[in-house]
């Protein structure tokens, strides 16, 4: 089975103005497409700048990451942009909501930043279908600084699968979720993923989904 993503032993380093930082080392791993994998480890372990560097916003500075053969160091920013928005959804820790925009209006905003999307009633039926799975479709004309933390966090879950993407990242997606949204999130995280025979990297604290993915990346001791 061709892989989707393919890491060969990347190393990336962070150091602040005060020489502060740490050094993320990925031994070499390979996912294919459908395949679902839990990314765990401590706080300050790396595992967003992992998503990260999967995602191809940050580039490694020694070692290879490619995504469906698309080598991320090889191109520039903007076809780096153009692959991503394209090919990845994208669930941010902070969520990366914009206020002055409805809720449909964040979920739809891939489709207004880049060329790439072109948006059209197959995709509005999507973005409502998502919204009823999520629970949150009577919240589609509010601002987003009216919702609660966990129905913002369900927002930012639409928005990265709105696209069908053949590659979900996702940055404590369950994070401040009662038990049963938790089940229902993450349920709809993996049927978008069987669906579009897609490829999931989710990182999370929550050892008790540990068993719905078809891998765990333990990256406990990966930074230095």
């Amino acid at each position: 089975m061709s892989a989707r993503i393919e890491v060969e032993e990347a190393e990336f380093a962070y150091r602040d103005a005060g020489g502060e930082g740490f050094t993320l080392n990925v031994p070499a791993f390979a996912l294919a497409p459908g395949e679902t994998a839990a990314c765990i480890g401590p706080s300050g372990s790396g595992k967003t700048t992992l998503l990260h560097l999967l995602a191809g916003i940050l580039l490694p500075q020694r070692g290879r990451i490619a995504l469906d053969g698309f080598l991320w160091s090889d191109h520039g920013d903007a076809a780096r942009r153009r692959m991503r928005i394209s090919n990845i959804g994208l669930v941010f820790q902070e969520f990366a909501l914009l206020d002055h925009l409805t809720v449909r209006e964040n979920i739809l905003l891939p489709y207004y930043v880049h060329p790439a999307l072109r948006l059209d009633e197959e995709v509005e039926e999507r973005m409502r279908e998502l919204a009823r799975d999520t629970g949150i479709e009577t919240q589609l004309p509010r601002r987003p600084r009216v919702l609660s933390h966990g129905e913002r966090q369900r927002v930012a879950l639409c928005r990265a699968l709105v696209t069908g993407p053949e590659l979900l990242l996702a940055d404590e997606p369950t994070g401040n979720l009662d038990p049963d949204t938790t089940r229902r999130v993450l349920d709809l995280l993996l049927a978008e993923v069987a669906k579009r025979d897609a490829t999931l990297v989710m990182a999370s604290h929550d050892h008790s989904l540990l068993s719905s993915f078809d891998r765990v990346l333990d990256i406990t001791g990966w930074a230095a």
